[in-house]
């Protein structure tokens, strides 16, 4: 059984840590950053057997060459349709990851949206999903479209309902208050909120999350529920006619007016 921890990174990232009892080999998520990897892996007498990359942003692929340094024999995993120079092993949509030393296999979903190669890993009842889907939230449309990014939370949201969501940032506090702009009445989403300021006023982390508490509170994943739609139609000022639709005006809701 592998376990999955969390490093703390810039003012709000996650890099995640896979290891497993009486193993000296690690795997390492997005790593933006090298000097916390290595202090920790260092005081954890770790070394690294591979990176897995979701996407080509700065935050999530600037330590890859740091790390690289000190443990050159490392592989790293990534994207193939994003411009990532350090990969070594470039991966699609239904490839696979097996990693030996962890015992541990992860299936490679393609999640567009956020940039225009991202990519998600599922496997051992969780997913790594870099930026594409938060904790009550989503990541902005940068370099891929509004149609991808509402695709993929589509797809991501018919995966197990205990599936354990493992995303790079700790954006909840502020995505739940966004999700209770577009659903003030939800009880689910209210009870939410209270457990995870909890959780922050005690420095620990909200995360990993639940594919069915995404389902119940995160409105960029509900977007097929009456009160989303409405909420969304309300401010775009017309009405919503699919799914994309109410993605596109909550996302772009989110971006000009809480954000």
């Amino acid at each position: 059984m592998i376990d999955i921890q969390p490093i703390a990174a810039f003012d709000d990232n996650y890099i995640w840590l896979m290891t497993r009892p009486a193993y000296a080999g690690c795997v390492v998520v997005d790593p933006g950053d090298e000097d916390p990897v290595i202090e920790r892996l260092q005081a954890d007498h770790l070394s690294l057997d591979a990176i897995l990359v979701t996407h080509k942003h700065g935050d999530h692929v600037g330590g890859i060459r740091g790390l690289k340094a000190v443990w050159p024999d490392a592989i790293v995993y990534g994207p193939a349709h994003e411009p990532i120079a350090a990969l070594e092993r470039r991966l699609r949509g239904g490839d696979r990851v097996v990693l030996d030393g962890l015992g541990a296999a992860f299936d490679v979903l393609d999640v567009p949206g956020h940039t225009e190669g991202h990519i998600a890993y599922y496997g051992e009842g969780a997913l790594f999903c870099g930026d594409t889907l938060f904790a009550a939230g989503c990541g902005r449309v940068f370099s891929g479209t509004f149609e991808q990014l509402s695709d993929a939370l589509i797809r991501i949201g018919r995966l197990p309902a205990d599936t354990r969501i493992y995303c790079a940032h700790e954006y909840t506090l502020a995505n739940l208050g966004f999700a209770a702009w577009v659903e003030p009445a939800n009880g689910a989403l209210k009870a939410r909120t209270e457990r995870d300021r909890l959780a922050r006023e005690q420095g620990k982390p909200t995360l990993p999350s639940l594919i069915g508490e995404e389902l119940a509170t995160n409105p960029f994943m509900r977007t097929d529920q009456t009160e989303v739609v409405s909420a969304a139609g309300a401010w775009a000022g017309h009405a919503l006619n699919d799914r994309g639709a109410v993605f596109r005006a909550l996302r772009t809701w989110k971006d000009k007016d809480y954000d």
